[in-house]
């Protein structure tokens, strides 16, 4: 199967897809467990919040990922600049870092998001289940939509403003946390006949 004019192998999207399943259910089992430990209802709230932060946070790491200038981190890999080839390996695999950025995280956050917003109503709202679970549900539901759609649509102006910058501050994490995990995260070693 062909996307414009990328190769898409079937095995890949078995793997992103089996991938994003297994993903998916330890980030639904680890939220129902905080759901269930933490006390405080703020608490919950806070947690909701940061998992519709999460999601416009590598909402706009894809999009960056895919505006960037490969060529910019070339100059900064060959100077030795911390970050770089790790930067570099994520502008050659933009549309990886996209897919994994926009859709697996993107998708889970959104799933998640849903999902504890409706289990902070039914904690919220006593009693039966009435008109008053109806208006808190819409009214929830309305507020993570707005909240995650206003955010990406603010977060796709600066990824795009922003592209390289991001990049390679993203690129400083990941050298961080390859360098102490000994493990290569995105794509291959940059190689000094393509720089």
């Amino acid at each position: 199967m062909k996307i414009g004019n990328h190769d898409y192998p079937v095995k890949q999207a078995v793997i992103i897809g089996m991938g994003t399943f297994l993903l998916a259910i330890a980030a639904a089992l680890g939220s129902q467990v905080l759901l269930a430990n933490l006390g405080p209802i703020v608490l919950k709230f806070v947690i909701l919040l940061i998992i519709i932060f999460t999601g416009i946070v590598f909402d706009i790491i894809g999009v960056a990922a895919a505006v960037a200038s490969e060529s910019t981190f070339h100059a900064k890999s060959a100077r030795r600049m911390f970050g770089a080839e790790q930067a570099v390996r994520m502008a050659r695999k933009a549309d990886q870092v996209a897919s994994f950025s926009n859709d697996v995280v993107g998708d889970i956050s959104g799933t998640l998001s849903g999902a504890m917003g409706t289990a902070i109503i039914f904690e919220i709202v006593t009693g039966p289940l009435d008109s008053h679970i109806l208006i808190a549900g819409t009214v929830m539901t309305a507020f993570i939509a707005g909240l995650t759609v206003g955010g990406k649509a603010i977060g796709k102006n600066i990824a795009i403003q922003h592209a390289d910058e991001i990049i390679f501050r993203v690129g400083k994490i990941l050298a961080v946390v390859e360098n102490t995990l000994g493990i290569r995260i995105v794509g291959d070693s940059v190689k000094k006949g393509r720089k």
